[in-house]
């Protein structure tokens, strides 16, 4: 019952997060649907519990709308490819999947921002030419490192004093 809880919560927050909650969506067919997939895959078996959740736990920490964007594409692709290896001729498989498919396009930007920091990962610091162009950009990066710290104790002090009033 509690993973049943935890799977309608990741996709509720999924499709309430990028504005997803239309009335096209059922969300009572796709916890039918989810239903029947935690029966393809046992979930109920005893080792679920195992090292508490994967996927809630980390979206405790993403607050910003934009931030939650990014990681939650993450998560829809993971699912996605969890489902690529599952049995397409089912019906609840196919709803899923395609409900996944509808919800990953709407966030092609937290998608490239995935990649963003997936190629970030990749660069060879370690290579000159790259060296020199990092430090060529240094002072930009610096500055718009300024510009977002001033700008949230900015609205910190906006904040402070509405509460104050």
């Amino acid at each position: 019952m509690a993973f049943q809880t935890y799977s309608l919560f990741v996709l509720s927050v999924i499709m309430i997060s990028f504005g997803h909650v239309e009335n096209r969506l059922n969300l009572l067919q796709l916890q039918n649907d989810i239903d029947k997939l935690k029966a393809d895959f046992n979930s109920s078996h005893s080792d679920v519990a195992d090292g508490g959740p994967i996927f809630t736990e980390r979206l405790s920490s993403w607050t910003e709308r934009n931030e939650r964007r990014i990681i939650l594409s993450q998560i829809i692709s993971m699912y996605l490819k969890m489902l690529e290896n599952t049995d397409r001729s089912k019906t609840h498989v196919r709803n899923i999947a395609e409900e996944l498919h509808t919800l990953k396009e709407s966030l092609s930007d937290g998608s490239k921002k995935i990649e963003d920091l997936k190629d970030l990962t990749k660069l060879q610091m370690s290579d000159l030419k790259i060296q020199r162009k990092a430090v060529n950009e240094l002072f930009s990066v610096l500055q718009k490192l300024g510009d977002t710290s001033s700008s949230h104790k900015r609205k910190r002090r906006q904040f402070q004093r509405l509460c104050k009033s």
